[in-house]
């Protein structure tokens, strides 16, 4: 067994053009898989397999909670996405009911039909890209637990793709959105234009259901 990160550094070729320093474990693991690896999971860890191998082959994984740069380690015990694909089909499946800046959005679709869930651009898969009614762009980078500030560096890199390939006299904003935005982050924001910050909460409720009603 391989630990992703260390692995995909020791093999470029696998994943040419893409640096696994400068992209998150889910962006890595999502790009493994539209190479045909398959992927397992568990409670505490991600494994994937390279295509055509047995489990008795190359396999790499991700143990969940110490990847990417140690973004979890003070993570306190509120609930919070275990996979960062949960956070991210949650939002794009509720991308209506959220405003940003007053402004309500859905998903962008390109010409092609290619919606704007892990959209692919040359700098990296957008984690998703969404237009608002003017048509603006808005860059979401999301992280399932929390936001180190060189989230900004990620952000900014997807936004100026944006910017300058479909999104050309447009206005482009960004999004990030984390259990917990880090006061490194909140001040590394704070001078680049157009970025909005939000912390996600994850509730659950239970309530009794009512007995089936009896005839008379």
């Amino acid at each position: 067994m391989h630990p992703l990160k260390e692995w995909l550094r020791q093999h470029p070729d696998v994943l040419p053009g893409i640096d696994p320093n400068a992209n998150t474990s889910h962006q890595l693991r999502s790009a493994l898989r539209r190479l045909g690896w398959s992927m397992q999971e568990t409670p505490t860890e991600v494994r994937l397999m390279k295509p055509g191998a047995d489990s008795s082959s190359l396999m790499v994984s991700e143990v969940l909670g110490s990847s990417d740069l140690g973004e979890d380690a003070d993570a306190d015990a509120a609930p919070f996405f275990s996979l960062e694909y949960q956070l991210r089909d949650f939002i794009a499946s509720n991308l209506n009911t959220i405003s940003v800046d007053g402004r309500r959005l859905r998903l962008y679709v390109d010409p092609s039909g290619r919606d704007g869930i892990e959209f692919p651009s040359a700098v990296g898969p957008i984690d998703i890209l969404a237009v608002d009614e003017s048509e603006s762009f808005f860059v979401f980078e999301l992280k399932r637990a929390n936001s180190p500030d060189r989230a900004i560096g990620q952000l900014a890199r997807y936004m100026g793709w944006v910017q300058q390939t479909i999104g050309k006299e447009r206005e482009v904003f960004g999004v990030i959105v984390a259990r917990s935005i880090s006061e490194n982050l909140r001040y590394a924001a704070s001078i680049v234009p157009k970025v909005h910050l939000f912390e996600y909460e994850v509730e659950f409720h239970l309530k009794p259901a009512h007995d089936v009603a009896r005839s008379a």
